[in-house]
């Protein structure tokens, strides 16, 4: 029985310390509020036409609408302008 208690223990002290572990990870990799201007222009915006991902600094950017799109090309911008 007392090895049954200490065994208990001791997967309930290593399941703690392994959440605590995947808990600061999963932190790390959130957003912070201030990111630096070159982490924002890196960001990954979506195309709205073709519903791809591309760095916001290689966006082909339009206003539509009173709306700001990014765009993978000037071809899914045109067709989004003209749906719209």
């Amino acid at each position: 029985m007392t090895r049954f208690l200490l065994l208990a223990v001791a997967l309930l002290f290593l399941f703690l310390l392994l959440r605590a572990t995947v808990r600061g990870f999963l932190a790390g990799l959130s957003p912070r509020p201030g990111r630096s201007p070159i982490a924002a222009r890196d960001a990954l915006v979506k195309d709205p036409e073709c519903e791809t991902y591309i760095p916001r600094r290689k966006a082909i950017t339009r206003e539509v609408r009173g709306a700001t799109h990014h765009f993978c090309s000037a071809g899914c911008a045109d067709r989004f302008a003209a749906r719209a």
